[in-house]
Parts: structure tokens; sequence; C-alpha cells
């Protein structure tokens, strides 16, 4: 039970239009990951997220939320303006890809070579990103992660219900397929 100064950690932002969603709608399991494309640990859950999907196509839909560590991760915020200016054109999902494909590279040269790659307008993402034209987007993910428990990431989601297990493929699969019989 929790006492009036804690709080339950739980999904206060449900999942909107707004959201970015890989996965059909009616999928009976939601997982929303908060996450931080600089991270090694979103890197490496990125890798088992992608081969979730893959086998769970039809059952799990996957919602992608940005929480930059800059204190930890000084490209992070960069990283996840990039990532909606690509969603400004309907590309949010290839360049969450090649970002977590590319942690290594997410300083300003290798970011605009990735937007270039994905054939977007370098000189207007740019613009977009240096004008912080997307940071009020990313502050609302972020915010919407401190107000569910977010602490730390990557952080998982299932259903609504803050996920505590492990992120490698076999507890992926084990989580999705109980909320699935839910």
């Amino acid at each position: 039970m929790a006492t009036p100064l804690q709080v339950e950690p739980r999904l206060r932002a449900p999942v909107t239009g707004e959201d970015h969603v890989r996965g059909p709608q009616d999928a009976p399991v939601t997982l929303i990951q908060y996450g931080d494309f600089q991270c090694p640990f979103c890197g490496a859950a990125y890798h088992n997220l992608t081969d979730l999907l893959g086998q769970r196509g039809e059952t799990v839909r996957l919602v992608y939320r940005h929480f930059p560590v800059a204190n930890i991760h000084p490209y992070a915020e960069q990283a996840a303006e990039v990532a909606e200016a690509a969603a400004r054109r309907d590309r949010f999902w290839p360049m969450h890809d090649w970002l977590f494909e590319h942690q290594d590279q997410l300083d300003p040269v290798h970011l605009s070579l990735g937007v270039e790659q994905l054939g977007l307008p370098v000189d207007e993402v740019d613009a977009e990103v240096t004008g912080h034209a997307h940071a009020d987007r990313v502050r609302r993910d972020f915010v919407g992660g401190i107000r569910s428990g977010v602490s730390a990431v990557p952080a998982l989601f299932v259903n609504g219900v803050p996920y505590d297990g492990g992120y490698d493929l076999p507890d992926l699969l084990t989580a999705a397929d109980r909320a699935a019989e839910a």
C-alpha cells in the first residue's frame, strides 16, 4: 500500500494518436518503451524488442516515447529531436532504427549523414533541430515518463503496468505471452 508520499508506478500517459506505434492497433499487448537513443541498454533492448515484434507481430504493438538522459548522454536530446523531425515527414521508425543502429555516431555531423541516408531534407531537419522545433514533444514524453515513475531507461510498461523483468528475448516473449493470455 502506498503512503501519501509514495506514488505507485503505473502508466499515467495513455497511448494516443500522437504516439509512435509499431504493430497492430488492436493488438492485445501494448509495450510502451521510454528510451534514450544514446543509451547502450536501450540499444540492447531495441534489438530484442525488434525480434519480439518479429515473433509476436500479431499480438504485440510497440509504442516508443522519448526519455533522453542528457546529463549522461550529450546527444540524446538532439537525437530525439531528429527522430521527431523525421516523424513530421512520416519517417519516425526508419530514423528510430537508424539511431539505435548507429548509437556510436550521434554527434551532429553523423546525425546529418543519417538524415541524408534516409532521404530527408538535411537543411530543413537541421534547422528544426537547431531551433528546437520538436523540443516540446520530447519534453512531453519525458514528463509523462516521470509522472509514470520512470527513473532509468530503458523502461517498459506492458499493458500499462511497469515491467521489471529482463530485456533479453526469452523474458520479453514470456511477458508478452502472459499479457496476451490475461
